[in-house]
């Protein structure tokens, strides 16, 4: 494997990953990253606190840095710290935060880079292809990132007249003299929301932000199974939705009423009526299309009805957590907005 950055000159781009306990996804990510080309780089991975052979993994790539954050500031969480260490150590004039559980196609920094520069933004954010498994996944991501992008549209986002800002931080470039001028994720230090956080910190700042899917640049299977997205979006979801108790009632029913249209559908067959089918499946068909736009299968939009109650049991439970100031993520638990001030 060749070094991603040769000994001498700065590199162009800083890329940096953040890895607490992820060895089931870091090679993969790491020699996605390793094999970008036409652009200068380097890859600094931030072992943070790992117990599995996450360090073993990272280390074993020939160039890429990997270093430790130290111990965890008081009031800090976890992933701001990894990356606000990545940072100090980063020589590149664009930085790049992106997760362990990311597998980047050949050619995508460099794209990136060029896109950012093209459009004359300071700050590029991919919303990743999300690759599901199992039915919790395939049920639940679906009607989440559909919600997500109704409540943060791309095109609002990337408008610089708009206020409303966003980022993923599955991928998220930025010019160094951008986050230094922000204070980096030091300034969103208690934030468990850092990339939105961060977004709205630059577009306040009078930054200029890009958001977009970016399904043609880098993939990611966010969560594994049910207990790591229950956990995950426990910790995003009242965040993203400060209305998460309505939203949860909202869908919770919808569902009710697509099952009664089902049931409707049911029984007009067993009586060989016909006539009112057509109107029965309207309500499930706008579910459908409402899920389509958040860029999964056709399977999975349709499996998205089932998703419907599951998202509200997640945006209760996280509504519940947050306001306990027991939410948790990877071994570690934080106030939550009951205790900090996770967005301004």
């Amino acid at each position: 494997m060749e070094t991603p950055v040769p000994d001498s000159g700065r590199p162009t781009v800083s890329v940096i990953v953040p890895a607490r306990n992820e060895e089931a996804s870091l090679r993969v990510c790491l020699e996605s990253l390793s094999a970008q080309r036409d652009i200068h780089f380097e890859i600094i991975v931030v072992d943070d606190g790992s117990t599995d052979r996450t360090r073993a993994i990272a280390e074993s790539f020939p160039g890429i840095r990997v270093i430790e954050p130290g111990p965890l500031p008081p009031g800090w969480t976890g992933k701001n710290n990894a990356v606000t260490a990545g940072a100090r150590e980063a020589q590149g004039r664009w930085l790049l935060f992106t997760d362990a559980d990311t597998v980047h196609k050949t050619g995508s920094l460099a794209r990136a880079v060029a896109e950012s520069e093209q459009h004359h933004v300071d700050l590029l954010s991919y919303s990743p292809e999300q690759e599901v498994r199992g039915f919790w996944e395939k049920a639940g991501m679906p009607v989440i990132f559909a919600e997500l992008a109704r409540k943060y549209p791309p095109s609002r986002i990337s408008d610089p007249s708009s206020k409303l800002a966003a980022a993923n931080g599955q991928y998220l470039l930025i010019t160094r003299s951008a986050y230094d001028a922000v204070g980096g994720h030091a300034a969103v230090a208690q934030s468990l929301l850092e990339d939105v956080a961060l977004a709205r910190a630059a577009r306040n700042a009078s930054f200029k932000i890009r958001f977009r899917y970016g399904g043609d640049a880098v993939r990611t299977r966010m969560y594994r199974g049910f207990r790591q997205m229950r956990e995950g979006w426990t910790k995003n979801l009242s965040l993203l939705f400060p209305n998460a108790a309505s939203l949860a009632l909202w869908r919770a029913l919808e569902f009710a009423a697509v099952m009664a249209c089902f049931t409707m559908v049911v029984l007009s067959a067993l009586a060989h009526d016909w006539r009112h089918v057509p109107f029965y499946l309207i309500l499930p068909l706008m579910t459908v299309l409402r899920i389509a736009p958040a860029h999964f299968s056709w399977s999975s939009n349709l499996l998205g009805i089932l998703g419907l109650p599951f998202f509200s049991y997640l945006l209760l439970r996280s509504k519940l957590r947050h306001a306990s100031g027991t939410v948790a993520w990877k071994g570690r638990t934080y106030p939550g907005s009951a205790g900090i001030k996770l967005i301004s």
